[in-house]
């Protein structure tokens, strides 16, 4: 499964991002951990970027989708990703369809959670002012101020990704407005629309329900041979009854007791005897 989250700010993301990994056993990959992983661990990608960040310039969209790329080819990443937070523009939603087409990857949808503006601003002046009640320091970037900034960073460069999706026929909308449970609900239903990887929830389910098949199955298996073995000796009591008495009414019986004992094999297998048995005595 390959997806891309998209919001604005205080949407919930990151939430539904975790919840995804959990779920789904793919990796959450935020360009900023990236970045910090792969300066750290000296890649040629990482050592370019700490260059420029150290210059005070920003990480150009090539390096980003290079580090993105050595991402994606590790062994964790296998069974699929969550993007949280790339592409934020509609340049960089180009260069990733191009890397995926190079890699034979298809991206399987684009959720957009979309939110009301004004409920944002409002829960964080909320939270600020409760914060300030209990006597608690405000971070300088959770403020109404710098998030109705970033409220607008947003409108103005990842909003055209809505469309440039929407053509593709690759974006999905999810009311973010809605409470944690009903929006992973409702994403689950679309990518479980869309064809993407079971849940390791409902693999574990169907080896748990194979595992317990097995011996059922035996067990039935072992009951048919029993009930077949019951049968014959049900159609070979019939014949010595038929042959004794030396009529049908008899091998009628006999028929009849073999019912409940061998079932319609048996009967099937009686019948045939009092036929054998009368066809004899019509040649004498």
């Amino acid at each position: 499964m390959r997806l891309i989250l998209l919001g604005p700010p205080g949407s919930g993301k990151g939430t539904q991002a975790q919840r995804l990994v959990q779920r789904y056993g793919i990796v959450q990959l935020s360009t900023g951990e990236m970045l910090r992983a792969a300066v750290a661990a000296e890649t040629p990608v990482g050592l370019k970027a700490k260059d420029l960040m150290a210059n005070g310039q920003l990480v150009p969209d090539d390096v980003v989708v290079g580090i993105i790329s050595d991402r994606i080819d590790q062994p964790d990443a296998a069974k699929g990703f969550v993007l949280d937070g790339f592409p934020r523009t509609v340049p960089q939603a180009e260069a990733l369809d191009e890397l995926l087409k190079k890699k034979h990857l298809r991206l399987d949808a684009v959720v957009e959670l979309r939110v009301n503006e004004s409920a944002l601003l409002q829960r964080v002046e909320t939270r600020v002012a409760e914060m300030l009640a209990r006597g608690e320091e405000v971070r300088v970037d959770d403020t109404p101020e710098v998030l109705a900034k970033r409220l607008a960073a947003y409108r103005s460069q990842t909003e055209p990704l809505i469309h440039y999706y929407s053509e593709r026929r690759k974006l999905a909308t999810v009311d973010g407005m809605m409470t944690i449970e009903q929006v992973t609900r409702e994403v689950n239903r679309i990518l479980s629309a869309v064809g993407a990887l079971e849940p390791k929830v409902a693999t574990a389910r169907k080896a748990k329900a194979r595992k317990t098949a097995r011996p059922a199955a035996k067990k039935v298996a072992k009951t048919s041979k029993k009930a077949v073995k019951t049968a014959r000796k049900a159609a070979k009591s019939a014949s010595r009854g038929a042959k004794t008495a030396g009529n049908k009414k008899a091998a009628r019986k006999a028929v009849s007791a073999a019912r409940g004992r061998g079932g319609a094999s048996a009967q099937k297998t009686v019948r045939k005897a009092a036929k054998k048995v009368t066809k004899k005595r019509a040649k004498r």
